[in-house]
């Protein structure tokens, strides 16, 4: 990022011995080389996509386990309170150098990056520009990466920078401007052991196709900086050659743009655009430069532009408008939503029709807990490689194998976007929450949820086939509870969640189809749930819940560890009020209107029975 200076001290500085203590204690085998290979030079990622162990810039950044085992490197980056890109630790070996060079490409336009010295000696210096400076331990720098630097380690011994990097926000840039005039005493930010550091990641760092917009802020600039080493009128004629032809690669783009967007479609047209741009440009001549740096400005036109102005669904990933991997739009917004901690989340598994509505509309009047108003069938779905019929998805059913890293960390964001307390007041940006969540298809996905949320707890509602199975079926004739109008495979709409196997029943009456999502829910759920520690799971029977609220919720909250609170109490100390799925009026024999159906299909669910009534 370009700035008024090329290095800006910034007024802060951190507790070095702690700094020390936490980066010497990771293990050797946890750096890596350098991605440009350069020698002498290696990094221990702090911040990357996913979490995982990459040197990408463009996708869903999340903290890696080297960070989340350095409790005040947490604190450090916490402390500026703005949203953090690819982080890394950053080792200079002795004798060892970073070659003259400068920043051009699309993540560096818009990011700054601040370097923290942690292993240092007076005999590292660093140049920017015409300037050169040692950053001292425990000091705080950005610089101007846009010009031209390098550092050297004219030392015996490593040196160890934290480096990370962010567009900064608005109070971010005050303070360095105030900075850069003088005008902040330096200050000291110790460490405060057992403090809470909450951190935010970006999510959104690329376009799936860039608006005209950005195409023509990154084109602007660089047109502006363009001078020709040419000298004279030949020269001046070259700088007019390429605005012209910037200025018309633009306007092409706009109109690509009102015909197509950023979808699908438009890709091709705009991906002929970009290499027909590249192709006029580097026609032009290398004797264009970038005045402030004397970089070629067709390589800066192809590492600032046109490797970005089209991304892959993997890349685009929580980018701007970007569709998700297999196609599915992320959304976009201009501000940062703050993400949560989740902890300890508590999701009620059940069979559809069995209750689970009435029993999260009972737990999501406490204050205790935060949800997204209801069923979150988006949650999942939203995301196309999750949609029965994409590859290796053919019913609700999801396992730890379909879980990526990048997806758990969109989903935790997007619930943060959708969090209300049970007054239905929005999420407040606290930095953790315990979340609350019923969808009937999450049922077959708890090895999936597993990953996402590894610390949730289940809550587990089961009722008995006679009520549970009628009234499956009197969704299904009902027509109120659709979920794949079009099934491929299906004759007509299919209602409810779509358990694994669901294309044997083609052509089966209903209540062998309700029998089939009755028994197939539960048994999946059961052998899920014995495959975590019991410690996590509390069981509960719908006829129980019935009889006595009170008591349940008093058995759930205890599991939880969540206080039967005033709103609690108020909810179970009078009858339950109707859900708001409810069909008809409960009563005790409701389920006998369907009861030559179910007697036709009651034997076959017996041995289920008798596992739910043996199952804790």
């Amino acid at each position: 990022m370009k700035l008024k200076a090329p290095f800006i001290k910034l007024p802060f500085t951190f507790d070095v011995e702690r700094l020390k203590a936490e980066v010497l204690a990771f293990p050797a085998e946890a750096w890596a080389r350098h991605p440009n290979n350069i020698p002498g030079n290696s990094a221990l990622r702090l911040i990357t996509v996913g979490g995982t162990e990459n040197d990408d810039v463009a996708g869903a950044m999340a903290p890696t386990p080297h960070l989340m085992a350095a409790p005040y490197l947490q604190q450090v980056l916490s402390h500026f309170g703005v949203v953090w890109s690819r982080s890394r630790l950053m080792k200079l070996g002795p004798g060892a150098t970073v070659p003259m060079h400068t920043d051009v490409n699309y993540h560096w336009f818009h990011r700054v990056r601040m370097h923290i010295p942690i292993v240092t000696t007076p005999d590292v210096k660093f140049f920017c520009d015409d300037q050169v400076v040692h950053m001292a331990a425990g000091e705080s720098w950005i610089f101007d990466n846009w010009r031209v630097h390098k550092v050297e380690n004219n030392a015996d011994i490593e040196r160890i920078h934290l480096v990370a990097d962010t567009t900064g926000n608005g109070r971010f840039w005050d303070m360095a401007d105030a900075a850069s005039d003088g005008l902040i005493p330096t200050r000291a930010v110790p460490w405060q052991p057992g403090a809470k550091a909450p951190l935010a990641f970006e999510r959104f760092n690329v376009h799936r196709v860039m608006p005209p917009s950005e195409i023509d802020q990154l084109l602007g600039d660089l047109v502006a900086e363009t001078v020709s080493v040419k000298p004279g009128a030949e020269g001046a004629a070259q700088v007019r050659a390429f605005e012209r032809t910037a200025y018309g690669f633009r306007q092409d783009w706009r109109q690509l743009w009102s015909l197509f967007a950023d979808g699908e479609r438009g890709v091709p047209h705009y991906r002929k655009l970009i290499n027909g741009f590249l192709q006029q440009v580097t026609a032009l001549g290398e004797e264009l430069r970038v005045g402030s740096n004397q970089m070629p400005v067709s390589r800066v036109a192809a590492a600032r532009v046109a490797a970005y102005a089209v991304n892959d669904g993997a890349m685009a990933l929580g980018g701007g408008q970007a569709p998700l991997a297999g196609g599915a739009s992320a959304p976009a917004k201009p501000s940062v939503t703050t993400v949560p901690t989740y902890d300890r989340p508590v999701i009620i598994v059940a069979a559809p029709r069995s209750g689970s509505t009435a029993l999260f509309e009972t737990l999501a009047v406490t204050p205790q807990f935060q949800t997204v108003g209801g069923e979150a069938h988006w949650l999942v779905e939203g995301f196309r490689p999750f949609v029965p019929g994409q590859p290796g998805v053919d019913s609700n059913r999801l396992t730890a194998a379909h879980f990526n890293p990048q997806i758990g960390l969109a989903m935790h964001a997007r619930l943060a976007e959708k969090l209300r307390d049970g007054a239905g007041a929005p999420f407040a940006g606290q930095d953790s929450v315990r979340f609350l969540e019923k969808t009937p298809k999450n049922a077959l996905r708890i090895p999936f949820f597993d990953k996402v949320f590894p610390d949730a707890r289940y809550v587990f509602l089961w009722r008995d086939p006679e009520e549970n199975v009628s009234s499956i079926i009197d969704a299904w004739r009902a027509g109120g509870w659709v979920t794949y109008p079009q099934l491929p495979g299906w004759d007509g709409p299919w209602s409810l969640l779509l358990p694994p196997g669901w294309q044997g029943l083609k052509g089966k009456p209903v209540h062998e189809v309700a029998a089939y999502q009755w028994a197939t829910t539960n048994q999946t759920i059961m052998d899920d749930l014995e495959a975590l520690p019991a410690e996590r799971r509390h069981v509960v029977r719908y006829a129980d819940f019935v009889a006595d609220p009170a008591a349940v919720v008093r058995g759930i909250a205890d599991f939880a560890g969540i206080a039967v609170d005033p709103a609690l109490m108020e909810r179970t100390g009078a009858p339950l009020p109707a859900s708001r799925h409810t069909l008809e009026p409960p009563r005790p024999d409701k389920w006998k209107k369907n009861a030559a159906e179910i007697a036709a299909v009651l034997p076959g669910l017996e041995a289920v029975r008798r596992r739910l009534q043996a199952f804790r």
